[in-house]
């Protein structure tokens, strides 16, 4: 009997101990999903492999992600490169892919280097990498000053651009020179957890539920300095913030238009996207989740942006696409489909988060001038 005893203890021991293990497993996960990395590659992103590099082409390896269409930037070690479409008619081997080269704008291509596609296309800051002028100013956030610049331009309708996962200030300037073209002054905002931004007070990012407050503080410094109105553009978790300032915000009366590529809507879906990209194993996964949501204060009972329809009360520009595989255009559809009074819905097909202008640029712009010229 003490032998049955002591061997149930036993038992009972270690499966709380592995219990326990577990939670602590899926707590460190959750952790590591939702602290912010500015500027680097999502997790997930394919690794490929330049293969050769020549005036005006590249030689990649073939994948999913290097056959992409439109104009991405290519990441690695040291160096950023700018690569247009797939030249279809140049001659390659079963297992690579040839993309016309535009511009190494960061250290240089080599045979064996292994890079990623990502959005981001330019480096640097408006001026240096667009021509453009700008300002370096200082928003007033509750957290303390955040880093932005301004392209001024002559109309009173500010955009106020935001980027998203993975990304930096950078990020927004592929629609500087558009916004430019039509007199639209941009303020590009970093926020907390951005380099040269505070941090957040935990060290981890909410899927824009406490960063749209630096989105309201951006509104404020647009309006305080000339804007009549102002109109959000946002990105991913951007976008959530943009969603939230139109709920949530004293001054929502003073937004025109919201612009959301690649909306965050369903932050649970993104998490867990982000967890098996990062190779958590499919058990913690459930338990990350769980403690996101007490970590973050990502209350389950709380609704997603954008889930109360009746809550917009201005136009919307929703560009989105299926092969999103971080922020499922789901909620985007049903979005569109229960607003179709005020909500536009511009699917993108063939492009990854993030990179709906990039897949199409032309397109894209066409959408946003279509949308924009009622409301500046």
């Amino acid at each position: 009997m003490r032998t049955a005893t002591a061997t149930a203890a036993a038992v009972t021991t270690t499966l709380i101990g592995a219990g326990a293990a577990a939670v602590a497993a899926g707590r460190y996960a959750a952790g590591a999903a939702l602290r912010p990395r500015p500027g680097r590659p999502l997790p997930g992103g394919h690794r490929l492999v330049v293969h050769s590099a020549d005036p005006g082409r590249v030689v990649l390896t073939r994948s999913l992600a290097s056959l992409r269409p439109g104009t991405h930037g290519l990441d690695g070690p040291g160096m950023h490169a700018v690569v247009g479409p797939v030249l279809a008619d140049a001659e390659n081997s079963p297992d690579t892919v040839v993309r016309r080269l535009l511009a190494v704008t960061h250290g240089s291509l080599h045979p064996g280097t292994r890079v990623t596609l990502t959005p981001q296309v330019y480096l640097g800051n408006p001026r240096t990498a667009l021509g453009l002028d700008h300002a370096d100013v200082d928003v007033p956030g509750e957290l303390g000053p955040l880093p932005a610049w301004f392209v001024p331009a002559s109309r009173d309708t500010w955009v106020i651009t935001v980027h998203g996962l993975g990304a930096g200030r950078e990020h927004p300037m592929v629609v500087m020179p558009f916004l430019h073209r039509h007199h639209l002054p941009v303020l590009d905002l970093a926020y907390r957890g951005d380099l040269g931004a505070p941090a957040s007070p935990d060290g981890l990012g909410h899927f824009g539920e406490s960063e749209w407050r630096d989105l309201d503080a951006a509104i404020r410094y647009a309006l305080r300095y000339g804007a009549r109105r102002v109109i959000l553009h946002g990105w991913s978790t951007g976008a959530a913030m943009a969603l939230r300032a139109v709920e949530r915000s004293a001054l929502a009366d003073r937004i025109s238009g919201v612009v959301l590529d690649s909306p965050v809507l369903d932050w649970r879906t993104t998490l867990r996207a982000l967890l098996a990209a990062r190779h958590t194993p499919a058990p913690l996964i459930p338990l990350a989740v769980r403690a996101a949501e007490s970590r973050a204060g990502l209350r389950a009972e709380r609704p997603a942006p954008g889930a109360d329809p009746g809550a917009l009360r201005v136009p919307v520009l929703l560009i989105h696409g299926p092969d999103d595989t971080l922020a499922p255009w789901g909620p985007s559809r049903r979005l569109a489909a229960a607003r179709p009074d005020l909500v536009t819905l511009h699917p993108v097909k063939g492009a990854g988060h993030g990179a709906m202008w990039n897949a199409d640029p032309a397109g894209y712009e066409e959408a946003l001038r279509r949308f924009l010229t009622p409301l500046m």
